[in-house]
């Protein structure tokens, strides 16, 4: 672990990411020492920091600092926090702040082949996101409604948790972004009043009108995914899970989204 240029693993109690989540993250793949899509993963850095009026890292020393790591740790998940660092007492930020920046990097989770190629079961979750448009989209620190969401069920049948906004509308799961397919186009939330615009989900949104295929951002209910032909998962780090299973909804078939899978796998090569 690098904290604010340092080998460390401590970081101090005052800090405004503790105290009150104050600040962004971004979670990345690193394949033989390198993480792909470096700079799109800086870009959504620099955009979730902008959000919240922080001060974003030049890239040229995150870069030289998560090199540090993944010289040692070749393959795993890379981690970047972005915090407000420490200051005085009270939810009000310091107009003179110093930004913490811990980077870290952990193994990378042994998920089994079959989540791939097979699908997953999804838990469909009793937490409801609540609505926060100037946070929309934003991979900030405060993630409660997950940690709450994915708390609910400890059967192991269940891959993931499928989360909805206090209005209804599907959103996200608790830890990736979410699409349905009907009729060979493909269907995405809009993520413009709460959920973490993920990059894996711009990926996939440009892959799909690169090669020809409709793709649209919209309201989504949980009756459109129930009555869906496929629905799927992708985050970074697990690529793209196709949902075999959740309550009212069973498939054993993702021709469509084995083909984007397909697609995200050959260009990360």
């Amino acid at each position: 672990m690098i904290i604010n240029g340092l080998p460390g693993e401590l970081v101090n109690a005052n800090d405004r990411g503790l105290l009150y989540g104050d600040g962004v993250f971004r979670t990345m793949l690193v394949r033989n020492g390198l993480i792909p899509h470096w700079h799109q993963h800086y870009n959504k850095l620099q955009h979730d920091c902008s959000a919240l009026a922080l001060d974003c890292p030049p890239i040229k020393n995150l870069a030289d600092e998560l090199s540090l790591l993944t010289h040692s740790h070749p393959e795993g998940v890379a981690k970047i926090i972005i915090t407000r660092g420490t200051g005085t007492r009270g939810y009000a930020p310091s107009v003179q702040y110093q930004a913490t920046r811990i980077l870290s990097i952990s193994p990378f989770p042994n998920y089994p082949a079959s989540f791939s190629s097979s699908g997953v079961k999804v838990h469909i979750c009793n937490t409801r996101l609540g609505l926060q448009p100037r946070l929309a989209g934003v991979k900030h620190l405060n993630r409660l409604e997950n940690v709450l969401a994915a708390a609910e069920w400890s059967d192991a049948h269940f891959s993931e948790g499928l989360l909805l906004d206090e209005t209804g509308h599907v959103i996200e799961a608790t830890r990736s972004n979410l699409f349905m397919v009907k009729n060979n186009s493909l269907f995405t939330p809009d993520l413009s009043r709460c959920g973490v615009a993920g990059l894996q989900r711009d990926r996939v949104i440009d892959m799909a009108r690169r090669h020809g295929m409709k793709c649209k951002i919209t309201t989504l209910q949980l009756e459109n995914l129930l009555d869906a032909d496929e629905v799927f998962l992708v985050n970074n780090v697990i690529g793209l899970w196709p949902v075999r299973e959740m309550t009212g909804y069973k498939r054993n078939k993702f021709p469509v989204s084995l083909l984007i899978q397909d697609w995200l796998l050959n260009e990360s090569h």
